[in-house]
């Protein structure tokens, strides 16, 4: 999709802009989820996500909802009341996790980061070392703060430490941006959502679960505490429409899973996730260069903490998110403020993921245009070195 002056562009860290075709997509007629157009596009959605977290074996779930419910499905199925489960909380939604958790009666322990940092592996050791948990979630990025997790190196530690626990992985804005490799790095589920890097409308909760974790759930001594999100009903659905074959639980949303199926498509058609992975880091960086030569910092503490798929800025003192978000606006730019408490109108997020940093769109130059402008409108000096100029790309 190129930039409509008639419109600002969504560029925060999700819903995310979509390309033409994806749009078409959606809008396609109403369509019984019988028609054989539709249960061949399933199906192919079903396969297409095995390729973009990069398993063989993994089973995906695709249902109706937000990023959150894949919270739920996972709480649901994979704890009983009573057991343990590790969160590595690098912010609100670190935070919002746990909750979910706890909804379902575990035994939560919270292992906290400060702001714009994440748990060291050694700290993560430790608590593996201290006490026997079920299941281990990392946030891969966090939406509050732009740190980026450790996926890899925690899923090493799990397998060193306590190798029954599950490794758990809340994707949602960082699966088709950030690099995770299912199968190699031995995560178990990830979370994930349509609206963010898979380039979708929002509407879908999408989680994938390994056949270890599929196990833990076939081996529960009590039933799943949930209806609708009960693996035990979706699975038969998900495997019924892979082969081609219509099944019925709930409706699924028709016109979204065609938008899912056509993003998918098109993020995996030229080079596959390696090249998706390079685009986003690509585009990260130069975010990152623009945000330096603004006399900003980041939210996220350091290069190795920072999110490719968005990016949290501190403001001056004199500014707060309030003042510079409409002004950004004004330039065609729609960004997001804080969310973290008592810091949230300290800071504000640009989203970089999807199309943003995949195709030649120019969002980016009007992205980072926009922000120097709406800064230096707000009382902000830029040096006259770094301009209103943005950073070339790499």
């Amino acid at each position: 999709m190129s930039a409509d002056s008639s419109r600002p562009l969504c560029l925060i860290p999700g819903p995310v802009e979509m390309s033409d075709s994806v749009l078409l997509a959606h809008s396609t007629p109403a369509t019984a989820h019988t028609d054989p157009k539709f249960v061949e596009a399933f199906g192919q959605t079903i396969e297409l996500l095995r390729d973009v977290v990069l398993t063989k074996t993994g089973q995906p779930f695709v249902i109706a909802g937000s990023g959150t419910l894949g919270w739920d499905q996972t709480a649901a199925n994979l704890l009983e009341a009573g057991e343990s489960a590790l969160v590595l909380s690098n912010g609100y939604f670190g935070e919002g996790l746990a909750d979910c958790l706890e909804t379902y009666g575990a035994n939560v322990t919270r292992l906290r980061a400060e702001p714009g940092h994440r748990q060291t592996l050694a700290e993560v050791a430790e608590a593996l070392r201290a006490k026997k948990y079920k299941i281990v979630t990392v946030s891969q990025v966090d939406t509050s703060t732009g740190v980026l997790g450790d996926v890899k190196g925690v899923a090493e530690l799990v397998r060193e430490h306590s190798p029954d626990t599950l490794v758990v992985v809340d994707g949602v804005c960082a699966t088709a941006a950030e690099r995770l490799y299912f199968d190699a790095w031995g995560v178990d589920v990830v979370i994930t959502a349509s609206q963010k890097a898979l380039g979708c409308p929002p509407g879908i909760s999408v989680v994938v679960a390994s056949q270890k974790a599929l196990g833990v759930l076939a081996s529960r001594k009590t039933p799943v505490p949930a209806y609708y999100v009960n693996w035990n009903r979706w699975l038969p659905i998900m495997k019924s429409y892979e082969e081609r074959q219509v099944k019925y639980f709930a409706t699924p949303c028709v016109q979204t899973i065609f938008a899912l199926n056509t993003s998918l498509k098109e993020l995996l058609s030229n080079g596959g996730m390696e090249s998706v992975f390079e685009a986003h880091e690509r585009t990260s960086a130069r975010v990152k260069a623009a945000v330096a030569s603004w006399g900003l910092k980041t939210v996220a503490a350091s290069e190795d903490v920072s999110a490719n798929a968005m990016t949290a800025v501190w403001l001056p003192e004199s500014i707060q998110a309030a003042d510079l978000l409409p002004k950004l606006k004004a330039r065609g730019v729609v960004a997001a403020g804080g969310i973290l408490a008592g810091k949230a109108h300290r800071y504000f997020r640009l989203g970089h993921m999807g199309i943003t940093a995949t195709q030649d769109n120019g969002f980016v130059d009007i992205m980072l245009k926009a922000a120097a402008e709406a800064l230096e409108e707000c009382g902000h000096v830029i040096a006259p070195a770094s301009g209103r100029s943005t950073p070339p790309r790499l």
